[in-house]
C-alpha cells in the first residue's frame, strides 16, 4: 500500500486523469486485499481520476474471478465495451483520440482476433493505440514466448500459432504496450520481423515518412515489495533493450523501487516520462511508510508523423562483421514534413549507454510432454523464437555462444551475460504553429548516462568494471569503457547530456522571407544561435573534432551554420530539442 499511495499521490499532482492499474493488485486474491487496495484508489477515483484495472495472475482462479469483479466493477469505466466471454475482465475504451484495451494475464493471444476486431471498428477515429495487459510475449524473467513456445507442452498451440501475428499486428498500428508482471523497469522495442532485418526508417517519394517496424513495449516496475533479477536477458533475435533497471534489495542491491510513469497524448503526439523512487517497504506496516523521492528515469516524444532508428552504443568490437541495422553514428535518411521542410541526422557517434548483466538460468524438456523432443530441438526452438545464432554475418552483440547444450545435464543454458543498451532515435514533425516552418521533435538521445548494474540491480563502474564472461561476440568479456566527460553515470537523467551529434534542417522551397533556426523554450522559440554567430558555410563533419573559432560572445551557443545555396541550416547539439524555422530579428 506504501509504494501505491506514492504512486498515485504523484500521478494526480502531475494532473493524470486515467490510472491503468497492471495486474497482481492482490498476493492471494483475498478480500482484505481487495480492500486495501480500494482503501488507496478510492479517494482519487472520487477525485475524478479513472482507474483501468486488469487481471493478474494473482486473481486468476474462479473464486478470485468473482471477487475481482465485485471489486472492480465500480473501477471499470461504465462506457467499457467488454469482449464476449470475457467480461470484465477484457474490455476497451476510447478516450478522445486513444484507443485503450485491457487485457487479463495470458489473454493477448486468445484475444488477438478480438483486438484486431477492435481496431478495425475504431480505426478512423483513433491516433493512438495503448494495449495495457499483466504481461506479454517477450519478458524480463518470463514472457508467453518463453513459457508456452519455447518451454512449451506439445501441441499446446494457442501462443504459438499466432504469435508472429501479433508482433506483425501490433508494429503495423504502432501500439504502445504495457505490462506489469516482472517486477523490474524495462522499456523496449520489439520486432515484427527480427532486429537484424529492422531498418532504420526514412522518406519515400511515393509514400512520405515511414516508421521502423517495430512496437514499443514498456514492462512498468517494481510497484510492491517484490524486485526481480534480470533473467535470460535481452530477447536479441526480436528485441532491442532501450531502458532497464533492477532493484531486489539483495546480493549488493540496497533497496527497491518504485515506478511511476506517464503517456501523455496531445493530438499526434504522445510524451512519456517515468520516475523511480528508492525504498525498503516490505509490508503494509505503519513504520514501512516512506515519503518517495522521485528521479527521472527514462522518457521520450514523438508524434505519428517520423522517422526512427536504432542506434547501437559504440562497443561493438571493430572486428565485428557490419551489419546494415548495427549503427553506431547518428546518421538517418531524409524526414520530411508535410510543408516540404527536410530534417536528417548528419554526424555524431554514440559513446555514451547504459550496460546491464543477467543471470544464468537453464531450459529443460520432457520427450513427449514438452514441445521440444530432443535437446537440438529446445535448441533450435530458443534460437528460432528468442535469441540471434551468432555468426560473422549475423553477429549476437551479447555473447558469441547465447545458448549452450549442456549434453551431460541434457538441457541448455542461457549463460549470464552483459547487454548494452540501445537509443531509440526519432525524428518526429509537427505542423507549424507560430513558426515559418514545420517543427521537429528530435527525442531519445539522452535516456542512458554510463550506469552499470549487475542482475539483482547491484551498482558496478563501467569505467571499471568488466562485463561478465563470454558477453562479448568475440568471446571475450565486454571491456570497460571510458566515458566522454559528459557521462554523469546516474540514473537521473533529468541532468543527462546526450553524445554530441549534428542535424541537417533544410528550408522548404515555399518559405519566404528571412528565417532562423529556433528551438522551443516551453510555449516560445528561441534562435538556437544570433545571427552573427551562425557560420555561413555548408555542413562538414569535420566541425565535431576541431570546431571553427567564433567570437567569445558565440561561446555558450550551440554551432550552428546556414548554406544560402541550398538553404540548409545544420546545428552541433546535445540534447533532446525542437526546432523550426522562425522569422529572423
Amino acid at each position: 500500500m506504501h509504494p501505491m499511495a506514492e504512486v498515485l499521490k504523484q500521478q494526480s499532482d502531475a494532473g493524470v486523469d486515467m490510472v491503468i492499474a497492471l495486474g497482481d493488485l492482490t498476493d492471494n486474491g483475498s478480500s482484505l486485499e481487495f480492500a486495501e487496495w480500494r482503501s488507496v484508489a478510492e479517494p482519487y477515483a472520487q477525485a475524478g481520476i479513472e482507474f483501468l484495472p486488469v487481471m493478474g495472475n494473482h486473481e486468476t482462479s474462479y473464486a478470485y474471478t468473482v471477487e475481482w469483479i465485485r471489486n472492480m466493477r465500480d473501477f471499470i469505466p461504465e462506457d467499457a465495451v467488454h469482449m464476449p466471454g470475457y467480461e470484465w475482465v477484457n474490455y476497451y475504451v476510447v478516450r478522445e483520440n486513444v484507443l485503450i484495451i485491457g487485457l487479463a494475464y495470458y489473454n493477448l493471444p486468445v484475444a488477438f482476433e478480438w483486438i484486431k476486431q477492435v481496431y478495425a471498428e475504431n480505426e478512423n477515429r483513433v491516433d493512438h493505440v495503448v494495449i495495457a495487459s499483466h504481461d506479454g510475449l517477450i519478458g524480463a524473467k518470463y514472457g508467453e514466448t518463453l513459457e508456452h513456445i519455447v518451454d512449451g507442452a506439445k501441441d499446446d498451440n494457442w501462443v504459438y500459432d499466432v504469435q508472429p501475428q501479433i508482433r506483425d499486428f501490433l508494429a503495423d498500428i504502432d501500439a504502445i504496450y504495457v505490462q506489469g508482471h516482472e517486477h523490474q523497469y524495462q522499456r523496449s522495442v520489439i520486432s515484427a520481423k527480427t532486429m537484424l532485418t529492422t531498418y532504420p526508417s526514412g522518406s519515400t517519394p511515393s509514400g512520405g515518412n515511414y516508421r521502423m517496424d517495430v512496437y514499443t513495449q514498456i514492462m512498468a516496475g517494481n510497484a510492491s515489495y517484490k524486485g526481480y533479477e534480470f533473467r535470460y536477458g535481452e530477447r536479441d533475435l526480436v528485441q532491442a533493450i532501450i531502458a532497464q533497471k533492477n532493484a531486489t534489495m539483495s546480493n549488493g542491491s540496497a533497496g527497491f523501487d518504485v515506478n511511476s510513469s506517464i503517456l501523455r497524448f496531445d493530438d499526434a503526439r504522445v510524451d512519456y516520462w517515468s520516475w523511480f523512487a528508492p525504498h525498503t517497504a516490505t509490508s503494509n506496516a505503519a513504520d514501512q511508510a516512506f515519503a518517495a523521492d522521485w528521479k527521472l528515469l527514462d522518457t521520450f516524444s514523438r508524434t505519428t508523423n517520423r522517422c526512427e532508428a536504432l542506434i547501437y552504443p559504440d562497443s561493438i568490437p571493430e572486428g565485428t562483421r557490419p551489419v546494415m541495422v548495427l549503427q553506431t553514428e547518428y546518421i538517418s535518411d531524409d524526414c520530411i514534413a508535410d510543408d516540404g521542410t527536410l530534417a536528417r541526422l548528419v554526424g555524431g557517434t554514440n559513446a555514451t549507454f547504459n550496460r546491464t548483466n543477467t543471470r544464468t538460468r537453464d531450459l529443460e524438456y520432457t520427450p513427449g510432454i514438452s514441445r521440444a523432443e530432443s535437446l537440438n530441438d529446445l535448441l533450435r526452438l530458443a534460437y528460432q523464437w528468442l535469441f540471434q545464432v551468432h555468426e560473422s554475418w549475423s553477429p549476437n552483440l551479447n555473447s558469441a555462444a547465447r545458448v549452450i547444450p549442456d549434453v551431460g545435464e541434457d538441457l541448455i543454458l542461457i549463460p549470464e551475460t552483459s547487454i548494452d543498451l540501445k537509443e531509440h532515435v526519432s525524428l518526429s514533425w509537427l505542423p507549424a504553429e507560430g513558426t515559418l516552418s514545420d517543427s521537429l521533435v528530435i527525442s531519445g538521445l539522452q535516456n542512458q548516462t554510463g550506469m552499470f548494474q549487475g542482475a539483482y540491480g547491484t551498482p558496478m563502474d563501467l569505467e571499471l568494471d568488466a562485463g561478465l564472461a563470454m558477453s562479448s561476440p568475440t568471446g571475450d568479456a565486454k571491456a570497460p569503457v571510458t566515458l566522454p566527460a559528459t557521462a554523469s553515470k546516474h540514473w537521473d537523467i533529468s541532468d543527462a547530456v546526450a553524445d554530441t551529434y549534428a542535424v541537417e534542417f533544410i528550408q522548404p522551397d515555399s518559405l519566404t522571407g528571412v528565417a532562423t533556426l529556433a528551438k522551443r523554450v516551453g510555449d516560445s522559440w528561441v534562435p538556437l544561435a544570433s545571427a552573427a554567430c551562425v557560420i555561413s558555410a555548408a555542413w562538414d563533419s569535420s566541425v565535431l573534432s576541431s570546431a571553427p573559432a567564433r567570437d567569445g560572445d558565440c561561446s555558450t551557443m550551440p554551432l550552428v551554420g546556414y548554406d544560402q545555396a541550398t538553404g540548409a541550416w545544420w546545428a552541433v547539439l546535445d540534447h533532446d530539442i525542437e526546432l523550426a524555422l522562425i522569422t529572423a530579428q
